[in-house]
C-alpha cells in the first residue's frame, strides 16, 4: 500500500480557473464578452503564478484560457465582418443594381447555411 500522506499538490490560482471557464464561455454562450475576459484574467494569472514562485499553479489552465479567448476574439472578428459584407451587399452599396442584388442574395446566404 501507498503512503500519499508525502503527496503535496500545488494548488491552482482562482484566476487561472476563472480564465479557462471565461474562454468556454466565450466560445458558447457569451462569445466576444466571456473571449475578453478569459484574456484579461489568463495574463494576470500568469503573473500572479510567477510571483507565487512555485507556491501556485495552474500556468496550463491560465494558457488555455488565453488560447481560446483569442480564438473566441478572431472568431467574432470574422462574424462582423461577413456581417457588414452582408448587410453592404443588401443595401447595394458595392454598386450592383437591385435586379441583380435580388437574385444574387439567395446565391450568397446559401453559403452561409449550415
Amino acid at each position: 500500500m501507498s503512503d500519499y500522506s508525502s503527496y503535496s499538490e500545488t494548488p491552482n490560482n482562482s484566476t487561472a480557473v476563472i480564465s479557462l471557464v471565461a474562454g468556454i464561455l466565450g466560445l458558447t454562450l457569451f462569445p466576444f464578452i466571456g473571449s475578453i475576459v478569459a484574456i484579461i484574467t489568463g495574463a494576470r494569472a500568469k503573473t500572479e503564478i510567477a510571483e507565487s514562485h512555485g507556491t501556485q499553479g495552474g500556468e496550463g489552465l491560465a494558457q488555455a484560457g488565453i488560447i481560446m479567448g483569442w480564438i473566441g476574439v478572431g472568431l467574432g472578428v470574422v462574424t462582423c465582418c461577413i456581417a457588414v459584407v452582408i448587410i453592404a451587399m443588401s443595401f447595394g452599396i458595392f454598386g450592383l443594381a437591385a435586379s441583380e442584388m435580388g437574385a444574387l442574395l439567395p446565391q450568397v446566404s446559401t453559403l452561409f447555411q449550415v
